[in-house]
């Protein structure tokens, strides 16, 4: 019922933001019955239908092909409808400026075009001055076609009974055509003008911000490295360097290319170390297992080690479990090995509690000497608290994405405690990754990919 209630609400917002974005981009700026009215309004209907064919077929079991023909303009879509959206709520900031200016500005030139000049008073009024005792000389207007001419004056003369007040006979008027050019086709109104230039200046704003943010994608992590002291950790183990990735995503979007260039960037960096620390994959081993064999060419010094994430959990986690074993990765299913120096322990994901397989703390850190500095592998940073209850010195998470879309940021900074970087809760530091890839949209925009190298540091050196 609750779930039931929510994906209405949902539905209703989506509906009120598409029939928003519709009005300012086609209703606005066409006119009634035009071809482009008519794209827009399909357009319309069809982009937000393909955005919940892409959410919902990996959920349903649709064929694989189909997951992928849908993904890329459905998930596309929902990144350009929050920034095409956001760039039309400023544009109604600017639209009455924009209208107000206008509107002076037309004011001022009619009146302009209706001022008299200077010294010209019977030329505005149309009638001749009198001034007392002085006879004026009569002029004879000439009337032509379009101007009034004015003849050389005449001698006065006495006024006779054609002077007298009576009908006037008039000019005879000629044919328009003869008399006048064409007149030019009329001006969009101001506010058809400031609807399209309002229009076109957000469409080309959410949408560069779109393809920006989906470049930083497909062109892969960038490589950050940090420095974390560790009180317990021996001098021996100083200088210890962990490759930290999280959130990979392969998906109907991001596949083996996408692997690949994650591997080849963390082994650039020499790790001793790997952890990948959840979110691996969207999807089964059966679509997705090729695209994840690039990771069996993960080079560390000493193994590389993986934990679950939610997703594995909507994917197979058992079956991912295995296939990344068989890539020569070691999982930490609530379990710990010991490293030179230091404990590294993994505890499953939250997610798997649906399934009797969540994290458990106290098979994988309750036994162990706690004068040993101990790094924990756990995707959500939210267990950061069980983390501090059972000793851990560092905790490696991601969950977070950083954010992956602006103002998502300000939401993930609700829902956890850190949503990127390093933070010290207690005794127990918290480094949290924004991930290697993207979930949904193919779009991160305020929040870059990356790789974290974490070098550990001894205070006893």
């Amino acid at each position: 019922m609750v779930f039931a209630l929510v994906a209405l609400v949902v539905l209703a917002l989506l509906g009120a933001v598409h029939r928003y974005v519709w009005r300012r981009f086609v209703g606005d700026t066409t006119a009634p019955g035009s071809r482009l009215r008519r794209a827009g309004t399909v357009a319309a209907f069809v982009l937000p239908l393909l955005s919940v064919g892409a959410m919902t077929s990996g959920r349903v079991g649709a064929p694989f092909w189909l997951q992928q023909v849908l993904a890329w303009p459905g998930f596309l879509w929902l990144a350009c409808l929050l920034y095409l959206t956001l760039a039309l709520l400023v544009g109604e900031v600017v639209r009455p400026v924009l209208l107000r200016i206008l509107a002076r500005r037309d004011a001022a030139r009619a009146g302009a075009e209706s001022g008299t000049p200077a010294g010209t008073p019977a030329e505005t009024s149309g009638t001749p001055t009198e001034v007392p005792g002085e006879t004026r000389p009569r002029t004879e207007e000439l009337v032509t076609s379009g101007s009034v001419g004015v003849s050389a004056p005449s001698e006065a003369v006495a006024p006779t009974a054609s002077d007298a007040p009576g009908p006037v006979a008039e000019p005879e008027a000629e044919p328009a055509a003869s008399t006048s050019a064409p007149a030019p086709a009329p001006h969009p109104s101001r506010r058809l003008f400031v609807s399209r230039v309002v229009g076109g200046a957000a469409a080309a704003a959410g949408l560069a911000t779109v393809g920006y943010g989906a470049y930083g994608v497909l062109r892969g992590p960038s490589v950050r490295r940090i420095t974390v002291p560790l009180a317990k950790l021996p001098r021996a183990a100083h200088g210890f360097r962990i490759a930290v990735v999280s959130d990979i995503h392969i998906g109907p979007i991001l596949g083996r290319a996408h692997t690949r260039r994650i591997v080849d960037t963390i082994n650039a960096t020499s790790p001793d170390l790997v952890a990948v620390v959840g979110d691996l994959v969207d999807g089964s081993v059966a679509d997705l297992g090729s695209a994840a064999e690039p990771l069996a060419a993960l080079r560390a010094r000493h193994g590389s080690y993986f934990v679950t994430g939610n997703h594995e959990y909507f994917s197979g986690a058992e079956q991912w479990v295995d296939h990344v074993r068989e890539l020569g990765l070691v999982p930490l299913e609530n379990a710990r090995v010991e490293i030179a120096g230091f404990d590294l322990a993994g505890v499953n994901d939250i997610a798997g509690e649906t399934e009797g397989q969540g994290p458990d703390f106290g098979s994988a850190l309750g036994d162990r000497d706690r004068g040993r500095a101990a790094v924990l592998m756990a995707h959500q940073p939210v267990v950061i608290h069980d983390a501090v209850e059972h000793g851990v010195d560092l905790q490696l998470s991601g969950h977070t994405h950083g954010g992956q879309l602006w103002p998502g940021s300000l939401l993930a900074e609700l829902a956890n405690p850190t949503v990127a970087g390093l933070e010290r809760y207690g005794d127990t530091q918290l480094f949290v990754s924004r991930g290697a890839g993207a979930w949904g949209p193919p779009v991160r925009v305020g929040a870059p990919s990356d790789i974290t190298v974490v070098e550990l540091a001894s205070r006893q050196a």
